[in-house]
């Protein structure tokens, strides 16, 4: 099947780019077990599967859970496959991801389904605002994710964040909590990505004394400190198979049982849970629980890459700078016409974490430099003036570099000037706070997680609060 041309596609549509809406469509199933079903849709995609929470449930034994989903989108309609075991063909033609066309033919195992365009149209909800706690944007993109943040924060049903790495799931997260009845109590962070296997039951629930070798002293989990407030499971697609069950159970009960422990806790938590994974297709491959993700997916957001809000980076770029720096700093930096053109020339496969770190260099270099340049991975080498660049970065006695230091390349000198720094930065912002992560993170004026992985970087140890 040849795509369809995006002029031509939209004008079947009948969408302008900025119009929050997009052609109403139905789905029948004309071959299978569900022979003779309809679907309409109200929005602008549907998910097909054999699993109860699809929105298009097909009782076939030969089609995957999450099978596969269609998108109506500004411009065109596309069929994505789940990561699915039969495959999607569509029109014939088995695909991963395509474009369909009016009636388009879609077999999924032993079930074909009829793709048809309608001539109304159904409106997305979308918000005023354009920003919602740190995020920011005036695109229709974010601002239909706002809406649907806004709804997420007046309810403490559980909550799936999605989207690529780096387009501000943490933010998302933490502006709901806050925005919420619970923003007054703790908001509590997981990254499951980040703690090794064996400590992350523990890290969750808590143990008790003489649970295991090195247990000297009861230990609260992330549960019980989160309890009347908010916990963020970060990359919660990298739970271990072991703990999944355990969680699952969690969410059903709100009851933990800490390790080592016989009673049961009740807690009073509500959960928002991200990943930058498809966990449908998860699903699919038996890594992740079906009823997992049920009970995690009560309400999804995707939170859009950077690609597709190009409109949006002026004002992210400001907003980062605005942290970064001092305004005549940033004001100087976002004169520069450069600047707007490595903004809207670049992909951004990292988003707004790329984003930040490519604002950073600039900062550093006093320069607009190539997006995507990294100047301190790329050098030489470094070899007897390593030991001295760290030496001279730490003393705040002789700022001037020695002799020794001025061996290495300036990239590389200043690369490690800044590690020394941020590593010293990081030991006296601990010690000031006692070690509690979160007052930390509020005077550095960065994220828990972000600080947490500066701490991991660095191999720096904290306590919990």
């Amino acid at each position: 099947m040849s795509p369809i041309d995006p002029r031509e596609h939209s004008a079947t549509l009948g969408l302008a780019v900025e119009t929050p809406q997009v052609r109403r469509f139905r789905l029948t199933v004309i071959e299978g077990p569900s022979r003779g079903t309809t679907w309409d849709s109200s929005g602008d995609r549907c998910s097909l599967g054999s699993q109860s929470g699809n929105d298009l449930q097909l009782d076939d034994p030969t089609v995957s859970r999450y099978h596969c989903e269609l998108r109506v989108e500004q411009h065109r309609a596309v069929l994505e496959d789940l990561g699915s075991k039969n495959g999607t063909f569509l029109d014939g033609v088995q695909v991963r991801y395509a474009y369909l066309r009016n009636l388009s033919l879609i077999r999924i195992g032993a079930t074909t389904v009829r793709f048809e365009l309608g001539e109304e149209v159904n409106r997305l909800p979308i918000s005023e605002r354009t920003s919602f706690g740190r995020l920011v944007g005036s695109s229709v993109a974010m601002r239909a994710v706002f809406g649907v943040l806004e709804r997420a924060a007046l309810s403490d049903a559980t909550l799936l964040l999605e989207g690529e790495t780096g387009t501000g799931k943490t933010e998302a997260a933490e502006a709901v909590h806050r925005a919420g009845p619970r923003g007054g109590g703790p908001f509590v962070v997981v990254d499951c990505a980040a703690i090794p296997d064996s400590l992350l039951e523990s890290e969750l629930f808590g143990h008790e004394r003489g649970a295991f070798t090195g247990a000297f002293a009861r230990r609260v989990g992330a549960f019980e400190e989160a309890d009347g407030g908010t916990l963020f499971l970060d990359e919660i697609g990298e739970l271990p198979a072991g703990l999944q069950p355990k969680l699952l159970r969690v969410l059903e009960n709100r009851a933990i049982r800490r390790v080592g422990g016989t009673g049961a806790h009740k807690v009073d938590v509500r959960i928002i849970a991200a990943t930058n994974r498809d966990l449908r297709a998860e699903v699919n491959a038996a890594r992740f629980r079906a009823d997992l993700y049920f009970r995690l997916a009560v309400l999804r957001v995707a939170l859009p890459p950077l690609r597709a809000r190009g409109d949006d980076l002026p004002r992210i770029a400001a907003a980062i700078l605005e942290r970064l720096t001092d305004g005549a700093e940033a004001a100087r930096l976002l004169a520069r016409p450069e600047l707007a053109e490595r903004l809207v020339s670049s992909a951004w496969p990292g988003n707004v974490r790329e984003l930040r770190n490519y604002l950073e260099r600039c900062l550093m270099f006093d320069d607009v430099l190539p997006a995507g340049e990294q100047p301190f991975e790329e050098v030489a080498p470094v070899h007897a003036g390593t030991a001295a660049v760290r030496a001279s970065a730490s003393s705040s006695a002789d700022p001037a570099p020695s002799a020794d230091a001025l061996h290495a390349p300036l990239p590389a000198a200043r690369a490690h000037a800044i590690e020394a720094f941020e590593r010293s930065y990081l030991e006296a912002l601990l010690e000031r706070h006692g070690g509690r992560m979160g007052a930390a993170a509020t005077a550095a004026g960065i994220g828990r997680v972000y600080l947490y992985k500066l701490l991991v970087k660095h191999r720096l140890k904290h306590k919990r609060e």
